[in-house]
């Protein structure tokens, strides 16, 4: 019996050694479990949407915006009366760039579509099965079927709102700024989809904006390694100038749309959406926040909007809604963006 034990020790040694050399080598065990936990946080958070769902909405599902990439689908969410052509949302899901798929976010974009939108929701391929910037280049393609087809489909091109959260904010920031600088697309390599106005605004939900300002040192500092190690492709991202481009608050320009930024009072990304908000201030560009006084009960973590159940969550909505209602009615920004952002603060005053 002693030599079986001492056999099974050694077996379970050489296993711990084998996941340890293969964590050290790849993203990828390291992901498995995120994309496992992630999944599930992001099912729990749709679950509890249900009976927050608009009874007048209607949808068309996996509808194919990049011709041969299987990855490259999205959904349209409708009000199913009143008059379109509807202004446009293009959501953009979170995950880490490692997890998710549109159908974490239908619930709460058909209650954004029930407002008068018509919301479109985007897949695209994860890492490490995909790396930057191909989940840019597919949001562009999707933003570029927006303006081609989607009138046929009841949306109106000459309103759109790129949106995101979480990653999905990053990849809609960083589109947006690809979009308004032909500087910046150049250097990024990804020609802008043509689009018959200007983009009329970005919102923007608990997003990593730069790259080199993360903690990889802090307590989240391994997650923070595997994702961004899995989505650039390199273990020795910070040595890798195509990559840093894609922090997109280095690289903003008066040009940038109309942005809504908001974050938790204790999501550990809060610094990230507080530099992105300052960056376009600085550039004289339009920014609204709905940020949180640091001892906001309760405290409120990463994606705090998807909670409804919550008053920071209507909250959240509700200022999604009032920002979203004035940048659809307004006149096509201008280009460059002259006029200075204005200081968007909490309902109650505080910043």
């Amino acid at each position: 019996m002693g030599r079986w034990i001492k056999r099974l020790a050694a077996a379970l040694a050489v296993l711990v050694v084998l996941v340890l050399a293969a964590a050290w080598l790849s993203p990828w065990p390291g992901v498995l479990v995120i994309r496992q936990i992630f999944d599930a946080g992001a099912r729990a958070a749709s679950a509890k949407l249900e009976k927050h769902l608009p009874t007048n909405v209607r949808s068309l599902n996996d509808i194919a915006y990049a011709p041969g990439d299987p990855d490259a689908r999205l959904d349209i969410h409708l009000p199913s009366s009143g008059k379109g052509p509807f202004p446009v949302i293009l959501w953009i899901h979170g995950g880490a760039w490692v997890s998710g798929d549109k159908s974490d976010l239908t619930n709460y974009l058909k209650i954004l579509a029930a407002r008068g939108y018509g919301v479109v929701n985007i897949s695209y391929s994860i890492a490490p099965g995909a790396t930057y910037p191909t989940p840019v280049r597919q949001a562009n393609e999707a933003l570029g079927f927006v303006a081609q087809e989607g009138a046929r489909y009841g949306l109106d091109p000459a309103r759109i709102v790129l949106a995101g959260d979480s990653a999905g904010a990053q990849l809609a920031a960083q589109l947006a700024g690809i979009v308004t600088s032909a500087d910046y697309a150049d250097a990024v390599g990804i020609t802008p989809s043509p689009l018959p106005a200007p983009l009329r605004g970005v919102l923007l939900y608990c997003g990593p904006y730069d790259v080199g300002k993360v903690n990889f040192d802090g307590p989240f500092g391994i997650f923070l390694r595997t994702v961004v190690w899995a989505y650039s492709g390199t273990r020795d991202f910070r040595s890798d100038p195509a990559f840093a481009l894609m922090s997109v608050a280095q690289h903003v320009t008066p040009a940038f749309p109309p942005a809504f930024i908001s974050v938790g009072n204790v999501d550990p990304l809060r610094p990230q959406s507080v530099q992105l908000a300052d960056a376009l201030r600085a550039k004289g560009a339009k920014v609204e926040t709905l940020f949180f006084p640091d001892a906001y009960t309760p405290p409120l973590a990463h994606e705090h909007q998807f909670d409804l159940d919550t008053e920071a969550g209507k909250l959240a909505l509700r200022r999604s809604a009032a920002w979203l209602g004035g940048v659809m009615r307004d006149a096509p920004p201008q280009q460059p963006v002259e006029q200075a952002g204005s200081s968007g603060s909490f309902e109650n005053g505080h910043k």
